[in-house]
């Protein structure tokens, strides 16, 4: 399975991004899709957790700028940053909760991470 991330970039406050991560590979069901991020110096955080109900669970200091959506069919998760501040400049890391095979135990797996850079 592999996850990659793409749309990360620099923008000035208030400027938006939207970040895209598709899972790939042998996947028999997904559980959750979402997004963490972790600025320099800090620990990693969640940003928006995203079940396949749509149901988005967000960080506080997002809620009201962020929105997290999935397109399951495509096995993709988005993440549409508004209203962007300094203090979201970090790696954007989504990740997965999915079984490969019907079979199979409940794992997680994480995409490569992807910059984003919010300063005037």
């Amino acid at each position: 399975v592999q996850l990659q991330a793409s749309g990360g970039g620099s923008v000035q406050p208030g400027g938006s991004l939207r970040l895209s991560c598709e899972a790939s590979g042998s996947i028999f069901n997904i559980n959750m899709m979402g997004w963490y991020r972790q600025a320099p110096g800090k620990q990693r955080e969640l940003v928006a957790a995203v079940p396949s109900d749509g149901s988005t669970k967000y960080a506080e200091s997002v809620k009201g700028r962020f929105t997290g959506s999935r397109d399951n069919a495509k096995n993709t998760v988005y993440l549409q940053m508004n209203n962007l501040k300094p203090e979201d400049t970090a790696v954007y890391y989504c990740y997965a909760v999915l079984k490969k095979y019907w079979h199979d135990y409940v794992g997680t797996y994480w995409g490569q991470g992807t910059q984003v850079t919010v300063s005037s």
